[in-house]
């Protein structure tokens, strides 16, 4: 039988949020798609429909459980996430010089997409185990930081450095939030600029253009720097109040690349100007203040854990795809959430956000810990 506080607890205002999303993406998919030539424009906005109504099912689906169960499970997840990290770079589809994807028929899957929820989840896991303070040493942490760095050295292997980044990024911000001393976090540092040079030898030739073409745009205009000079070009256009709806002519035209995925942001913004793309960042800052404010309110650790997670990697994944198709940061091919086209991507977003809407729901079962 239902729990009617479950039904109580409900959070209308973080579901209304991801409706006025999914309204605006579904709108924003059919501006940079149906001036695609042939039926290629129709079968992307079809297939992205398809993916929002299997996305939005599993985000029930992840309501219909005690989120405890991944506290008992995460661990295995994450050996599952790992397996698929390895078995990509095996037999993996290899797409545009990178091997991200397994390909099911017509449908493809990308484990990084479930490798940044397991790590969410071990990371969770393991602060809800351990002593209630604000100063971790290294020695105490050295577990999870190994756990960090393999999915993301498997991931920047393939190559994708845009989700290994990410994974980096918001597992440090959690890690920073759940407390580290001074001296710890000093060594954390150094040893980065240390290893900074390695990796840097080891990403690809394109990968290496796309951070110089960050640095100095001019350095080749049409190779590396012609994504972020398109996309500079369309937001820049878009001015105050747009072109509206269908009459951005950097899409219409194709003179912006990957309109559809990574810089689907451009599209809107050069349609809907500064008004517009201020809607849609109010709704990204609505939906982050929810998840911190469910992250404050869970009475349990794991929860409390699990929800900033959650919302970090929110919160990182939607600045660094922004920062990135408005030239302040590098093009790491990091997708917007809710807005890209990728069936992987929106399944674990609207997982990651049911899980959200999990811990919310049940907050009253717990006493405060």
């Amino acid at each position: 039988m239902l729990d009617r506080r479950l039904v109580k607890n409900f959070d209308w205002l973080l579901f209304l949020i991801i409706l006025a999303l999914v309204g605006i993406s579904m709108a924003n998919m059919y501006s940079a798609t149906c001036f695609i030539k042939g039926a290629g424009g129709a079968k992307i906005f079809k297939r992205h429909v398809c993916w929002y109504a299997i996305s939005l099912t599993i985000f029930f689906i992840m309501l219909t459980f005690d989120y405890h169960i991944l506290k008992k499970w995460g661990y295995y997840i994450y050996l599952v996430s790992i397996f698929l990290l390895l078995l990509v770079l095996i037999w993996g589809k290899i797409t545009a010089g990178s091997q991200r994807w397994f390909r099911l028929g017509i449908i493809s899957f990308q484990p990084s997409e479930l490798a940044k929820l397991s790590v969410a989840i071990v990371l969770s896991h393991f602060f809800s185990e351990l002593p209630a303070k604000r100063d971790y040493a290294l020695k105490e942490l050295w577990q999870i930081f190994l756990l960090v760095i393999i999915p993301a050295a498997l991931i920047l292997k393939e190559p994708d450095l845009g989700t290994a980044s990410i994974i980096l990024i918001f597992s440090g911000t959690v890690i920073l939030l759940a407390g580290i001393r001074k001296r710890s976090l000093l060594v954390l540092v150094c040893a980065g600029l240390i290893i900074t040079p390695m990796v840097w030898m080891n990403l690809k030739d394109y990968q290496k253009k796309r951070v110089l073409t960050f640095i100095n745009p001019d350095m080749d205009p049409l190779g590396a720097g012609y994504h972020i000079t398109q996309s500079k070009i369309a937001i820049g256009s878009g001015m105050a109040f747009g072109k509206g709806f269908l009459n951005g002519s950097q899409t219409r035209l194709h003179f912006l690349p990957e309109q559809h995925t990574d810089f689907i942001f451009s599209v809107f913004a050069e349609e809907w100007g500064f008004l517009g793309s201020s809607l849609l960042i109010f709704l990204y800052l609505c939906l982050i203040l929810r998840g911190l404010d469910i992250a404050k309110g869970s009475k349990d650790r794991f929860g409390r854990y699990m929800a900033l997670s959650i919302t970090m990697m929110i919160f990182w994944q939607v600045f660094v795809n922004m920062g990135m198709v408005m030239g302040i940061l590098p093009v790491v091919g990091t997708p917007l959430l809710f807005m890209s086209y990728g069936g992987s991507s929106l399944i674990f977003t609207m997982a990651s956000v049911g899980i959200l809407m999990n811990i919310r729901m049940r907050r009253y079962m717990f006493d405060a810990v």
